[in-house]
């Protein structure tokens, strides 16, 4: 099957199907396995839960200004759902 039709039905770039075979017949099965290290890196992980309480305990009602007030303190940005989804799996730790 052509690696454009696979890029179709994958719904990848056909550079990416075209990745994939060459890391096949130089490395094998093995070659297409995510290594350690390899992806995105999340923008917020449990190293912002502090500053993170701090700036809903000054702003409980709104999420965007503890949000904006989180960025401030952190030098990070995140987008609203990115916030949103640590918000929630913050909340579940604590189960709230």
């Amino acid at each position: 099957m052509p690696s454009k039709e696979i890029a179709k039905k994958l719904l990848c770039s056909e550079h990416k199907v075209v990745q994939w075979v060459k890391r096949y017949f130089e490395q094998g099965v093995d070659g297409l396995r995510n290594k350690p290290g390899q992806g995105a890196k999340p923008i917020m992980d449990s190293s912002n839960e502090e500053a993170v309480r701090l700036a809903i305990e000054k702003d409980r009602l709104s999420v965007m200004k503890a949000k904006e007030r989180w960025q401030q303190a952190t030098s990070k940005e995140a987008c609203r759902d990115t916030y949103r989804a640590f918000l929630s799996a913050l909340a579940q730790d604590l189960d709230i």
